[in-house]
């Protein structure tokens, strides 16, 4: 028997230690993938995520499976006869928009593995989406002459000689403030201009003179091309995901020369990814080669996409300001410091007074919208903002808006621009406004889903070990209490509960004692209680077990003598 005890002893002692070894490990598993679950994602994300012909954003990122949208508008000016009268101002009509679908795609791609980057260019094909506008491609617009105004612009620190030739010609081809071309013209077909065709078949001027194109369009050249808008570098993120989509180079240098200081560096998103794990207050910038600049966006509020919370960066007015507001922003006055609103980009447009604002001068000093009639800025409608995803740092939602300008002032020496108001005037504007679909959203949803099962997971496994690991010690803690009650119990029973019933040792005691009380009995028998009718011997059990009579008890009443 006690061999048997042994047994069942050990038995139950092993099957503690390995319930503790098991929740021992359950529990150091469940801290270990709470601390480098996320990590673990961030691995399955790199794999997934960097840019290399065999992962799963590249056909994503070379050719966008959506079509996206532009839409163009342009301002009508209705008054162009009342210019240089200083009591009316310049009338301006917004017409459209005029929507062209983009199909976008990278060419010239070229990998670099020892800086982690890859070289490519951009080539879109633009078409005309008649159903989607408001108007159409034969629509006259009457609009600034921008050529004769680059002209001016471009001989306006010249010496007197080399500008009257320039007022010269401009007087020769009878060149007008204003131009009437249709909206064809204005925008991807082009238009020729005398001055042009005269700049590039006489180069009298040298280096002074660059004239780029034959044609003068918003958009002339840039369906089509690859060429308009300089070949990319940015880093693929094998190195560091965080980089992922940040520019290295632009046309293979790190800083562009059209902006002093820092303002020149290409730095910033290429536009297609942004940094991971973004946080509410943080800023991030987008790089604009029709600006040869980065913008800023900082971050306004968090907003549902598609059921997924995204964080939303807007341009506001630091992003338009030229150190008024913003002293940081100084080095992109570009010699032209004007109160904040727009961006002075003449030196990224061969010279010409071209100044990038959002559309109806939004977020600008209220002296450019005083300056023009027609102009109504509102955020809904003409806000730049990027809604990004935090955990990918991929975009949600894009609405890209800016409006095309150009200063008009007084130029001394060129007849048509003498004694004129100094205006910043709006030609054009457009957005492109592009939105996840609901099937790439549901992918996206899994990731915020697998990132809290993990954690989930973790406190599980963590909360199963310890209860695991103290099972065993607490079982024992129980049984010990009540082991211990119990003799306490029975120590407290042997010290006299039952005295009264039982006072005597041992079974020879007794035997003695119930001698005792018959020979007394036999002594005197009317005075012993043994022998009162109605009783019976009663019987006491000694420690050790024995039973022996002691006294007699009653019997029934109802007993027959």
């Amino acid at each position: 028997m006690p061999t048997q005890n042994s047994a069942m002893w050990g038995q139950k002692n092993n099957r503690k230690l390995i319930t503790g070894i098991f929740g021992f490990c359950l529990g150091l598993f469940g801290i270990l993938c709470g601390m480098f679950w996320v990590d673990l994602i961030d691995w399955i994300m790199k794999k997934e995520m960097v840019l290399a012909p065999d992962t799963r954003v590249y056909d994503n990122w070379k050719s966008p499976p959506l079509d996206l949208n532009l839409d163009i508008y342009l301002y009508n000016w209705t008054n162009p006869e009342d210019y240089g009268n200083f009591s009316t101002k310049p009338i301006m009509q917004q017409v459209g928009p005029y929507r062209f679908t983009e199909r976008p795609n990278k060419v010239d791609i070229a990998w670099h593995p020892e800086n982690a980057s890859v070289t490519y260019r951009r080539l879109s094909f633009f078409y005309f989406d008649a159903e989607g506008s408001n108007g159409s491609l034969d629509d006259e617009i009457i609009t600034l002459n921008a050529v004769a105004l680059s002209a001016a612009a471009t001989a306006k620190h010249w010496p007197p000689v080399k500008r009257t030739m320039v007022d010269v010609g401009l007087r020769m081809y009878g060149a007008e403030m204003s131009v009437q071309k249709t909206v064809d013209e204005l925008l991807f077909t082009g238009y020729s201009d005398a001055m042009i065709d005269v700049a590039m078949a006489m180069p009298i001027f040298g280096d002074d003179v660059k004239v780029p194109f034959d044609k003068f369009g918003w958009f002339y050249t840039r369906n089509g091309s690859a060429d308009l808008t300089g070949v990319f570098n940015v880093f693929t993120g094998d190195d560091h995901l965080a980089k992922l989509g940040q520019m290295s180079s632009w046309n293979y240098v790190n800083h562009t020369g059209f902006f002093s200081s820092y303002c020149g560096m290409t730095n910033g998103s290429a536009g297609e990814f942004q940094p991971q794990h973004l946080r509410p207050g943080d800023s991030v910038g987008l790089f604009t080669p029709d600006m040869c600049r980065t913008i800023p966006l900082d971050y306004v509020e968090t907003v549902d996409i598609e059921g997924l919370e995204g964080l939303k960066f807007s341009g506001g007015p630091r992003s338009v300001d030229n150190g008024t507001q913003y002293p940081e922003n100084l080095c992109y006055c570009g010699g032209e410091c004007v109160p904040s609103g727009v961006m002075n980009i003449s030196s990224c447009r061969f010279g010409s007074p071209v100044f990038m604002s959002y559309p109806h001068f939004f977020n600008g000093d209220q002296y450019y919208v005083d300056q023009v009639e027609g102009m109504d800025p509102r955020q809904e409608d003409h806000e730049f903002y990027m809604v990004v995803e935090p955990s990918t740092g991929i975009p949600l939602e894009v609405a890209a808006r800016f409006q095309v300008n150009m200063l008009v002032e007084p130029i001394e020496g060129i007849g048509l621009y003498s004694d004129i108001p100094k205006i910043f005037f709006p030609l054009i504007w457009f957005e492109q406004k592009v939105r996840i679909t609901p099937e790439m959203a549901d992918q996206l949803k899994v990731l915020p889903i697998v990132l809290m099962s993990g954690q989930i997971f973790a406190g599980i496994c963590l909360a199963a070990g310890l209860i695991l690991l103290c099972w065993a010690p607490a079982m024992h803690l129980m049984s010990w209490c009540r082991g211990h009650r119990y003799e306490l119990k029975t120590q407290g029973k042997g010290n006299g509960q039952f005295q009264s019933r039982s006072q005597f040792s041992s079974a020879e005691e007794l035997k003695a004692k119930a001698s005792a009380v018959e020979k007394s009995a036999k002594g005197s028998p009317d005075s012993s209680p043994l022998l009162e009718k109605g009783r019976k011997p009663v019987i006491i059990k000694s420690q050790t077990g024995e039973s022996v009579a002691t006294a007699s008890t009653a019997i029934s009443d109802n007993r027959q003598d």
